[in-house]
């Protein structure tokens, strides 16, 4: 019996994955993230889902970020009714990032309701806060290594896949056919999380390509963030880092408080102003045995920081000259209070805005560090003329040379690799790579793409 596996998301970009496997009359969805970046792929959130969601019978999600969870909501709200596998992790971040989304998109609409650009009357949120919550009372959270059954005659676990708290790579296997999802792969020898597991076969994998066409930068992390930090204080300027408020922020949290300690930087305020990030560094502690921080490491790292909660409190940070450090998602600058803080502070060129991580196209974040003068937000352009970098190496997804040395585990080629998750030069730049120094068969699929895995 035949399986198949259609690419709903996540090929051709780095945002909205989604992949689609039917067996025995039986549909799961693979992810169910958020389109994000240029027009014609948040476009593809509205549009009606390719298949009726009723008629899929479970989602098994590799990890909480959005461009793998954000369609959630509106899965449910269009008719799925099935259970949401994930790990424990995943579904206590889930429970931060889902409701903030539709918070953040009810705010959107709102905003340009009030004030009138808008091209639609009225203006309205892809979905809403209660969407988000009733979507999570369909999580069925599971152990790392737990095997379950899935409809469709398969067994599935969850293995660790690095990259953020609770994040997985899906293992599925029906007979004797095993087809492994790695989601967004970790680095290897993080600070934080645990090294991606090894995999030593599958007759079919799904690979992700973020970084697919590069390498990161063999610079310490510490040692760029304390020049750049350092640069920015010594000309009276503050430090803006938009950073995702799982995984990022928590390590760049971890950098600043060693080097704080170390002496290597000014002693001048750091703030974080994200309720989300506050709140999902708490679960460091709750999933202390997800990560390699000891609990003395991660009370210390975290303390570095004053958190901000109020927003009145996040307006002062702006009318506030002093020289300081503030880090607020979102981290490609797509939405959340980090906006009202470029506002404020890129127009200054003696400030810096510090991105932290891959930049999806179509993204602020990718404008600014391709050299934009302006950037649009809430309707007006504003000028960018503080200093703007980008420190690719705190990413927290594997590079070309580390996606290989993890493949390199396999004992045998799969039979197909598939290479998504990445723009376009990034994926055909891995196939290429996987292809010369492996010899193994591989493919960029496209959106909507089919194929039978025998």
């Amino acid at each position: 019996m035949t399986i198949k596996l259609t690419f709903l998301g996540g090929v051709g970009t780095v945002t909205g994955s989604k992949y689609l496997l039917e067996s025995d009359d039986k549909r799961i969805l693979i992810d169910c993230g958020l389109f994000q970046g240029f027009k014609q792929l948040r476009l593809r959130n509205w549009a009606p889902f390719p298949v009726p969601p009723s008629s899929i019978a479970e989602v098994l999600l590799t990890h909480a970020h959005l461009d793998h969870s954000g369609y959630l909501p509106l899965l449910v709200k269009s008719g799925f009714h099935g259970p949401i596998r994930c790990t424990e992790a995943t579904q206590d971040l889930c429970t931060l990032l889902l409701p903030d989304s539709g918070h953040l998109q009810e705010k959107d609409a709102d905003f340009a309701n009030r004030h009138g650009f808008s091209k639609h009357r009225p203006a309205l949120p892809l979905y809403t806060m209660d969407d988000a919550e009733r979507s999570l009372r369909r999580f069925r959270p599971l152990a790392f290594r737990q095997s379950f059954g899935v409809p469709g005659k398969m067994q599935a676990r969850f293995l660790y896949a690095g990259h953020i708290l609770g994040a997985a790579m899906i293992e599925l296997k029906k007979d004797d056919r095993t087809i492994l999802f790695t989601g967004d792969l970790g680095r290897p020898n993080d600070i934080a999380m645990y090294d991606p597991e090894r995999v030593e076969r599958a007759d079919y994998l799904v690979v992700e390509s973020t970084y697919g066409d590069r390498k990161h930068d063999s610079i310490n992390p510490q040692d760029a963030l304390a020049d750049a930090v350092g640069r920015t204080i010594a000309h009276g300027g503050t430090v803006v880092i938009p950073a995702f408020a799982v995984g990022r922020t928590q390590a760049l949290l971890f950098h600043l408080a060693a080097l704080k300690r170390a002496g290597r930087i000014a002693d001048v305020p750091i703030y974080l102003d994200s309720p989300m990030a506050m709140d999902a560094t708490d679960m460091f502690e709750a999933h202390k045995n997800d990560h390699r921080l000891q609990p003395a490491e991660v009370r210390s790292a975290f303390s570095i920081a004053q958190y901000v909660r109020t927003i009145e409190d996040s307006k002062e940070l702006d009318r506030n000259t002093v020289p300081k450090v503030i880090i607020s998602a979102s981290g490609m600058a797509t939405g959340g209070r980090v906006l009202h803080h470029l506002e404020a502070y890129a127009p200054d060129p003696r400030n810096l805005i510090l991105f932290a991580g891959f930049q999806a196209g179509g993204t602020r974040g990718a404008a600014m560090i391709s050299g934009a003068t302006t950037i649009k937000m809430h309707g007006q352009y504003i000028p960018v003329r503080a200093k703007v970098e980008n420190l690719q190496m705190l990413s927290a997804h594997a590079d070309a040379d580390e996606i290989i040395g993890w493949l390199r585990n396999f004992r045998a080629p799969p039979k197909m690799t598939f290479i998504t998750h990445g723009e376009p030069a990034a994926a055909d730049a891995l196939r290429r790579q996987i292809g010369e120094e492996l010899g193994w068969a591989c493919t960029v699929p496209d959106y909507r793409d089919e194929t039978m895995l025998t």
